[in-house]
């Protein structure tokens, strides 16, 4: 039975009911039989008949469809776009297709990362035994050793993994505007090494069983405050996905508990883990990052947390559609007077590139990113972020402090 006739069910019996609750005691009983009636209609049920099994191919070939010399996804056979309606009136069966599709891009990706750009795959936490879940990041091989320059990528919320900044961009435009990967490449030709982080890797989910109440890959030695923040981000997200679950997938069947990555549980603990391991030992004497959406929010709660470390550290940063707020995390007045001179905010806009901006917020100034649509901001600032990031550079390396400030930085380093 399709979507489109369930409905048209609903509809005929809600208008029925409506018109009875129009008239006397008699209508009234009516109307009371009727909503009983609906209360008794399984409408998980209804969906699940003659709606295809929720298996789809594992690879892109299995779909279909491949990337084209201009990075572009298209079918095999037609060399059309990608079609999200691959059935009528079945929303679910197709949202399903597409994220079964979306989970082969961020392989395809990740590929990308190691054998196109030349990064190395690491693995965190970095003292992770064989048997606990693990996230990893991509770095150029020169990461912790280019005395120059060093880049960090930081995407957004959501479904995205490290490489990207858009799924729907790589799947319905194209490569460059969907991932990092242009990024990468332009920042290792012009002698940046390049650190990808993977913010969203947070937890596997693992089948519950009778027995099992929570799964926590840090276990009792775990800080309860700690634990109570991971599990009450897992509970919101829980619950938001089961509300849309409930009539998107009623084949569904089996109930998933969290196994969190130790000291990688959101988006926050994984960039203060990378900054801690890996960041604060890198040689580079400027160190930029760019940071999309959610990812900028991330950068602000690194800044809280290590802000001696970051104003030593970070020579700029670029935020594209930052979703960060200076009020809210309770971002001190330092925090607020560093990122005003050293932060730029790309941000959706009908303006040309690179337009002021006016802003509520008493942070970093804001200019256009050249576009409306939030997940290509970062695709369309990339000029103006190397520009600038090139401009800090300078001024730094030029200001009175500079000699001192490098020759510290190798004595400092050299003690590492």
């Amino acid at each position: 039975m399709s979507i489109s006739i369930i409905s048209l069910i609903w509809l005929t019996l809600w208008i029925n009911m409506a018109q009875l609750q129009q008239g006397g005691p008699d209508e009234k009983e009516k109307t009371t039989a009727l909503k009983d009636l609906l209360s008794r209609i399984d409408l998980d049920e209804l969906m699940k008949k003659d709606e295809p099994p929720l298996e789809f191919p594992d690879t892109l070939e299995g779909f279909e469809y491949a990337f084209n010399e201009k990075g572009q996804l298209r079918h095999i056979a037609t060399g059309e776009p990608f079609v999200f309606n691959a059935r009528e009136d079945l929303h679910r069966w197709n949202q399903k297709r597409y994220e079964a599709l979306g989970e082969i891009i961020t392989k395809y990706v990740y590929e990308l990362l190691e054998k196109d750009c030349n990064l190395k795959k690491v693995s965190l936490p970095v003292d992770a035994t064989e048997s606990e879940p693990k996230n990893f990041i991509f770095m150029s091989e020169d990461a912790m050793t280019n005395p120059d320059k060093l880049m960090i990528l930081i995407h957004g919320s959501g479904v995205v993994r490290a490489g990207q900044w858009a799924r729907r961009l790589i799947i319905n435009e194209d490569l460059d505007s969907g991932t990092q990967i242009p990024y990468i490449k332009r920042a290792m030709d012009e002698g940046y090494g390049v650190i990808v982080l993977n913010p969203n890797e947070n937890y596997i989910e693992v089948e519950k069983t009778k027995s099992q109440v929570h799964l926590s890959s840090d276990g009792s030695d775990e800080p309860a405050e700690k634990r109570e923040r991971k599990d009450k981000i897992f509970k919101e997200a829980k619950k938001r996905r089961d509300f849309y679950e409930k009539y998107r997938n009623p084949q569904k069947e089996k109930e998933m508990v969290p196994l969190y990555i130790r000291d990688n549980g959101s988006p926050e603990e994984h960039l203060i883990y990378v900054w801690d391991h890996f960041i604060t030992h890198s040689a580079a004497e400027n160190t930029f990052f760019v940071a999309h959406s959610y990812g900028g929010l991330a950068f602000v709660e690194l800044m809280i947390q290590r802000e001696a470390d970051v104003r030593n550290k970070v020579t700029a940063v670029a935020l594209t559609d930052s979703v960060h707020n200076v009020w809210h995390q309770e971002a001190g007045k330092t925090i607020r007077e560093w990122m005003r001179e050293n932060c730029c905010n790309w941000v959706s806009s009908s303006e040309p590139l690179d337009t002021s901006v006016e802003s509520m917020l008493p942070d970093c100034p804001r200019v256009s990113a050249g576009t409306e649509r939030h997940e290509l901001t970062s695709w369309k600032s990339l000029p103006s972020i190397f520009k600038f990031f090139t401009e800090a550079s300078e001024a730094k390396n030029s200001s009175p402090k500079a000699a001192l400030t490098r020759r510290s930085h190798r004595i400092k380093h050299e003690e590492i």
